[in-house]
């Protein structure tokens, strides 16, 4: 009995999922297993803007970026609805074989990939809400969210290869890693990154305490570089100035290709549980994550000996609000100790990891300066 796929056998199929960074990366084992099904078909992606360098990154997985223009219910951007009718029209007039919402839930999401009438759709529906045509499963409300989407695309008849996320580099990103080493004196052996953002204020652990453990760390001789966005500079530079010992600061120094090939050679990732803590995941790459608000049953990486979740739990989580409107709770119940206390473990177990004498920034240069002097004091 042929399976949904081969029984369809789409030529041209669209995906909607206009959603940020880590949500992205999470569903890139369901990518690879949807290519692996139909390996000829032209596959476009409904997403955000900046989804243009994560289409461009997966060139075996994606043929095409759709720009969604945002609608009532979708949060991710303005909830303007009036570029949405030209943008159906456009996706209707592309004849689409198969259309998969792969965005959440149901209800709404279902509702626009339903618009766009392509042959057959897929996705997933809600407990209570009316079974769709075409391939839908309900929402596994309680599956980590890689397999969410695994789900689904094993319901269609198209199996993973693999559950792991991946971040692939090109030779564009480690051009980029090169300039950031020469720039800044990063050295991989001892580097931890430090990355407080968040695009949510509640999931957000206080800048304070991300000093705290920078410092803890750096006295211990790690090489500590503050990572964010340029949008987080406010955010990045107070933790610096928190901080007594002296640190690296990245923020707006990194594209998406060098955050990977930056987090690929750290020793340690401390973050919250945002889209840094997913690319440490893709790259194997340590990490402890300060999850607050967040449903780490759904979040969390998979692989629980490589990363740690810190957390707290008061009946209010998981959390829906942009803001904490009860104390931030979950936040401030973490404390600084735990958090070092992971790190120092996860650091401990690393063959490879070389810190230096406390306080040192750059242990190279001081030892090439040493070095330089005692020569000079010979001749």
């Amino acid at each position: 009995m042929n399976s949904f796929i081969e029984g369809l056998a789409p030529r041209r199929i669209v995906v909607f999922r206009a959603l940020q960074l880590g949500d992205m990366l999470c569903s890139v084992p369901a990518f690879r297993a949807l290519r692996s099904a139909a390996p000829r078909a032209h596959i476009a992606l409904i997403g955000l803007p900046w989804a243009r360098a994560f289409v461009e990154r997966y060139p075996a997985l994606f043929d095409e970026l759709i720009l969604f223009p945002g609608a009532p219910g979708f949060p991710e951007q303005p909830e303007d609805d009036s570029a949405l009718p030209a943008f159906v029209d456009a996706i209707r007039e592309r004849r689409f074989d198969l259309a998969i919402q792969l965005h959440g839930s149901g209800g709404i999401a279902n509702d626009l990939v339903c618009s766009f009438q392509a042959r057959a759709n897929a996705g997933f529906v809600q407990h209570d809400e009316i079974q769709r045509p075409g391939c839908f499963i309900e929402w596994p409300d309680t599956l980590p969210e890689p397999h969410r989407y695994l789900a689904l695309t094993n319901a269609m008849g198209a199996p993973a290869e693999s559950e792991a996320l991946s971040f692939d580099l090109t030779v564009k990103d480690e051009t980029e890693y090169t300039a950031l080493i020469a720039a800044h004196g990063i050295e991989p052996h001892r580097l931890v990154l430090v990355h407080p953002g968040a695009q949510l204020p509640s999931r957000r652990w206080p800048a304070a305490r991300f000093a705290e453990v920078a410092d803890t760390l750096a006295d211990d001789g790690w090489q500590i570089a503050i990572t964010g966005t340029a949008a987080e500079a406010q955010l990045t530079v107070s933790v610096l100035g928190l901080m007594t010992a002296p640190a690296l600061h990245l923020a707006g120094s990194t594209s998406l290709g060098s955050l990977g090939a930056l987090v690929g050679r750290a020793r340690l990732v401390v973050c919250n549980d945002t889209g840094i803590s997913h690319i440490a995941a893709a790259m194997r790459t340590p990490s402890v994550i300060v999850a607050s608000g967040s449903d780490t049953q759904r979040w969390a990486p998979l692989d629980h000996e490589r990363h740690r979740v810190v957390a707290d739990y008061p009946p209010c989580r998981p959390c829906s609000f942009r803001v904490c409107p009860y104390g931030h709770e979950c936040a401030l119940n973490v404390a600084v100790p735990q958090v070092v206390g992971a790190a120092r473990e996860m650091l401990a177990r690393d063959q490879h990891a070389h810190p230096a004498a406390p306080g040192k920034l750059h242990a190279q240069t001081d030892a090439i300066l040493s070095f330089a002097s005692e020569v000079r004091h010979v001749t």
